[in-house]
């Protein structure tokens, strides 16, 4: 899922665009705010970065198998093509 601590901080920076009277009336605006975003981005398909960047090596190690797998079945064409 997403860091909590930049949930925190986007929470907070909507918290303080709200003008000041609003905000004294609106007291834990931050934390129902960091509460609706959880909840709405929780519902979403997300991946973490750690989960992202370990299928991106995983896709580069097929990428590079599938390379030499390519190479080696046109080597192995051409020579049974000679014959």
């Amino acid at each position: 899922m997403l860091d909590p601590k930049k949930l925190e901080e986007l929470a907070k920076q909507i918290a303080d665009a709200v003008p000041p009277g609003v905000k004294n009336m609106a007291e834990g605006a931050e934390s129902r705010v960091k509460t609706v975003l959880q909840s709405q981005l929780s519902k979403l398909d997300l991946v973490t970065r750690e989960e992202f960047d370990i299928q991106s090596q995983v896709l580069i190690r097929t990428r590079e198998k599938l390379d030499m797998m390519e190479a080696r079945i046109t080597e192995l064409e051409s020579q049974l093509n000679e014959k």
